[in-house]
C-alpha cells in the first residue's frame, strides 16, 4: 500500500512509499482491526518531523509513516473483538502505552517514561498510509452523523483533556465555578477548546495575532466567543476589561506568554499549557509578584499533552452537541482539503502559509 512517509533525521525527506499492507492478523489474540484511512489531519508536528526536529522510526524500520489525526472505516476485525465492527466509522489515539504505572491503567498519557510511543511522531507509524491495523482499545467509534467532521477527534481529544484536567484539579475546591475563560491562540486546538468551553456555559475570550477581518474571529462570534487581536490589546489589558480569567488555556507555544498569563489568572483559577516549546528563550519575569499571587490565590498551573481514549469518548460527545448548538459551525473548520496521498508537498506547503488556513487534512478515501 502507499503510505507519505519521512526519514528521520533527514530534513525535508518527505516522500511517498509503498509498505506492507497491514492485516488483522497482526495483532496476537485475534483482536486485530483493520481500518481503511479516510481522512487524516496534519498540523506543525508532522511539518517539525519532516524539518528532522524530532521523531524516530519504529525499530527495524528506517522511516515513519507520517499522520497522527486519523479518521476511517473498520474494514474487518478478529474474531475476539466485540467492541467493534465492519462499516463503523472510527477515530485512533496517537499514544501507545510504556512500561509506568499509568500506562498500565490505560492512561499513557500521563506516562513517567523517559521514551514514549506515538503514532505518526514517535517509534510507531502513523496514519497517512491507506490502510492501518489496531487494538480496539485504541479505536475510538465515531458516531455515523459526525462522520463529515471525524477527522476532528484528535484534536478535539487535546482540548478535552486540557479542560477536563483543570476541572480534575479543582476538584479540591468543592464548589469551583468558573465563569470566565482566556484561550490563548486561536488555530484549530484554539476554536475547539473555545467551542468546548462555551458548550459550558463559560464566557469566553480567545487572544490572537492576526488583526480582523479574520475568518477565526468571525468563527468564535458565532459560539458567542469574543476575539480579541493581541497588536491591539495585551492579556494584562484584557483581563481587567473581561476577566479575571478563572481558566487559561495556553496553547500558542509562545513561553512568555505563559508567565504572562500567571500573572492574569483569577484566584483559584487554573492555567493550563498545551503549547510545546523549543529553543532557549530567556524573559525577565516579576518573579516575587506571581509566587505572591499564587501563593495567597491557591492558583493552579499544569502542562497537559495528548490525550487517552476517555478524551476522544468526550470529544466525541462534545462534537455531537456543538453540531446541534452551532450547526455546520464544525466544517467551517475544514478549510483546505487535499486529495490523495500523493499530494504530500500541498499538504506541507499549506501548512506553512496561508492566512486563513484552519484544518489542513488529506482525503485519502472517500466515505461511503
Amino acid at each position: 500500500m502507499q503510505a507519505i512517509v519521512v526519514i528521520p533525521g533527514q530534513p525535508d525527506s518527505v516522500h511517498v512509499r509503498e509498505v506492507p499492507t497491514p492485516r488483522v492478523d497482526d495483532v496476537p489474540g485475534a483482536r486485530g482491526v483493520l481500518v481503511k484511512v479516510l481522512s487524516v489531519g496534519v498540523d506543525g508536528t508532522d511539518r517539525e518531523i519532516n524539518a528532522a526536529e524530532y521523531g524516530a522510526p519504529p525499530s527495524g524500520d528506517d522511516y515513519l509513516i507520517l499522520g497522527h489525526e486519523s479518521f476511517g472505516r473498520v474494514e474487518a476485525v478478529g474474531a475476539s473483538v466485540t467492541e467493534l465492527r465492519p462499516g463503523d466509522y472510527v477515530a485512533a489515539t496517537v499514544r501507545r502505552p510504556g512500561s509506568s504505572v499509568y500506562d498500565r491503567i490505560g492512561t499513557y498519557d500521563m506516562t513517567t517514561d523517559d521514551v514514549y510511543f506515538e503514532r505518526g511522531i514517535n517509534l510507531r507509524h502513523g496514519f497517512l498510509a491507506e490502510y492501518y491495523v489496531d487494538e480496539p482499545e485504541y479505536i475510538v467509534r465515531v458516531p455515523d452523523p459526525l462522520r463529515h467532521v471525524g477527522v476532528l477527534m484528535e484534536p478535539s481529544s487535546v482540548a478535552e483533556k486540557a479542560i477536563a484536567q483543570a476541572y480534575e484539579i479543582q476538584r479540591r475546591l468543592k464548589v469551583w465555578q468558573p465563569r470566565r475563560a482566556a484561550v490563548l491562540g486561536t488555530g484549530t486546538l484554539g476554536l475547539l477548546t473555545a467551542l468546548f468551553l462555551r458548550l459550558r456555559g463559560l464566557d469566553v475570550v480567545a487572544l490572537g495575532r492576526t488583526p480582523p477581518p479574520y475568518r477565526n474571529a468571525d468563527l468564535l462570534a458565532e459560539i458567542g466567543a469574543r476575539y480579541l487581536c493581541t497588536e491591539d490589546i495585551g492579556l494584562a489589558e484584557a483581563s481587567k476589561r473581561h476577566g479575571p480569567f478563572d481558566i487559561i488555556v495556553e496553547g500558542t507555544g509562545f513561553s512568555p506568554l505563559v508567565f504572562e498569563a500567571m500573572e492574569v489568572l483569577a484566584k483559584n483559577g487554573v492555567l493550563v499549557l498545551v503549547g510545546i516549546t523549543g529553543g532557549d528563550r530567556r524573559v525577565e519575569v516579576p518573579a516575587d509578584r506571581i509566587n505572591l499571587s499564587f501563593v495567597l490565590g491557591n492558583k493552579v498551573v499544569v502542562g497537559s499533552v495528548n490525550a487517552n481514549r476517555e478524551h476522544f469518548e468526550i470529544g466525541a460527545r462534545d462534537l455531537a452537541q456543538a453540531e446541534l448548538h452551532h450547526p455546520g459551525w464544525l466544517s467551517k473548520l475544514l478549510t483546505h482539503p487535499v486529495k490523495g496521498l500523493d499530494a504530500y508537498r500541498d499538504l506541507m506547503h499549506i501548512l506553512g502559509n496561508g492566512r486563513n488556513v484552519i484544518k489542513v487534512y488529506c482525503e485519502v478515501a472517500e466515505a461511503a
